[in-house]
């Protein structure tokens, strides 16, 4: 099982220096990944419904300060040597794709190959708007379009492509990422589409246990784990070859957890939520940190790798 942490792209803790101290505290502590997450401007006025929270709203509301990932990731690499650098998730729609592709490119080079694409559709409307695109309707379709240029930028030497929202040909591209075949695709989202996504184009599947009024627990999980194994074996894939993933707060309690959400409550008890998900295939798993201030953060994170991670280290 492998660990990894996402850190606060966006509130009072996006900050140089807190951002660096959690991703080299995650390092020192021998934890494989950090992740950083995407908006570009935040809406002051939305009838679009945010999808993890009950009550619609995007948490924090529109004052906050949010990094952009992809120049956070490129900080970040220069402050660490080994852990892996992810987004969760990128927003593909919403960035030229040959722009995008160079820009992950380079990040995996200049990284030395520690990128994860984390890729997600959208769901805000006004951000779409705000940016002047048009695809909000059909950001599954460009989407999976702009992931196919990804690829083929990556990997060929002589890269043509003819689609819907997108079209070149007659050009190079270089450098190509540093990891073979390409950069690992992971791809966001609960839905059939997103599932139906991963089966197709990724390498692995990325979703979040936030969404209400279920949050993934391990009934729901198992459905779509075999949803996406069914799908792929239908695209000619290995199913075999797609890692399960799974983001999801982490919250300590002294006392046993009774409201059943995963990995909240005592050590003993996030082990055992652990085994069960990764009964179920999950083989890399995402921790929220959910504390308000740096210090609370560095806290659990050391406290889950003294408590927690010991468990299943081989």
């Amino acid at each position: 099982m492998k660990f990894g942490w996402s850190l606060p792209s966006r509130g009072p803790l996006a900050r140089r220096e807190a951002v660096r101290t959690l991703t080299q505290k995650a390092e020192e502590l021998g934890f494989d990944s950090v992740w950083v997450s995407d908006h570009v401007v935040l809406p002051t006025q939305s009838r679009s419904q945010y999808p993890y929270d009950r009550s619609g709203a995007f948490p924090g509301g529109a004052e906050q300060d949010y990094l952009e990932p992809l120049i956070l990731l490129s900080y970040l690499a220069g402050c660490t040597e080994r852990i892996a650098l992810g987004t969760s998730v990128l927003i593909i729609p919403y960035r030229n794709p040959i722009v995008t592709a160079k820009m992950l490119a380079t990040l995996d080079v200049l990284s030395q190959g520690r990128l994860i694409l984390g890729a997600g559709v959208g769901w805000w409307e006004e951000e779409f708007q705000a940016l002047g695109l048009d695809t909000y309707a059909e950001r599954g379709a460009c989407t999976d379009e702009y992931l196919q240029i990804f690829r083929i930028l990556w990997t060929q030497d002589d890269p043509h492509f003819e689609g819907k929202f997108f079209r070149f040909s007659q050009i190079r591209f270089a450098p190509k990422p540093v990891q073979k075949p390409h950069i690992p695709i992971w791809i966001g989202g609960h839905s059939r589409a997103a599932i139906r996504r991963t089966a197709r184009l990724g390498d692995a599947w990325h979703p979040i246990g936030l969404r209400p009024p279920a949050n993934l627990l391990p009934p729901e999980m198992a459905d779509k784990i075999q949803e996406l194994r069914r799908l792929a074996q239908e695209y000619g894939r290995d199913p075999q070859e797609i890692a399960i993933t799974f983001r999801c707060p982490l919250r300590f309690t002294d006392t046993a957890d009774t409201t059943q959400l995963p990995f909240t409550g005592t050590a003993a008890k996030i082990q055992e939520d652990i085994r069960t998900y990764q009964a179920l295939g999950v083989e890399h798993i995402v921790l929220d940190l959910t504390g308000d201030s740096l210090s609370e953060r560095l806290e659990d994170m050391e406290r889950f790798a003294s408590t927690v991670r010991p468990a299943f280290v081989t």
